[in-house]
């Protein structure tokens, strides 16, 4: 018997992600698990303060539109090759840690496949995704190290 049923993937986009897909339909594979993903954007409104970007918000708006839609494109190439169904392809705005907890209690995900630097020092203290949804989680997470060439 499969101890996971529901796996999410969790991706950024950048150019790292394979050994995250692989990991991720591999393990859902070898489980019987049906597989998601999860792409959580930080909008610019987010990261950067609101107020001082009020002259910008003209073009804030179509820059956030553009990152959407980019991310929707990616979403959907992932999913189509994976042979996914769209309904399994989450978009959320806001901080990542958060949504993908959030998508966890929503769903009923029993695993998150989670990319990691293994960072340490300084750059571990500006903050790792990896770490906010490990110690948040609800369910068990994956940890697939990712290696800077």
């Amino acid at each position: 018997m499969s101890k996971y049923k529901k796996v999410l993937m969790a991706l950024d986009f950048h150019a790292d992600n394979a050994e995250i897909i692989t990991t991720a339909a591999e393990t859902a594979k070898n489980e019987d698990a049906e597989l998601s993903i999860i792409h959580v954007m930080q909008t610019i409104g987010v990261a950067y303060n609101e107020e001082a970007m009020t002259h910008w918000s003209n073009q804030l708006g179509s820059l956030e539109e553009n990152m959407r839609q980019e991310s929707r494109r990616q979403m959907s190439e992932v999913a189509e090759r994976l042979d996914m169904a769209q309904e399994n392809c989450y978009l959320r705005e806001g901080s990542p840690a958060h949504e993908i907890h959030e998508l966890v209690k929503e769903v009923g995900f029993d695993l998150i496949v989670v990319g990691t630097h293994g960072r340490s020092g300084l750059k571990l203290l500006l903050g790792s995704t990896a770490n906010s949804v490990l110690h948040g989680a609800t369910c068990d997470v994956l940890a697939v190290r990712i290696y800077d060439e």
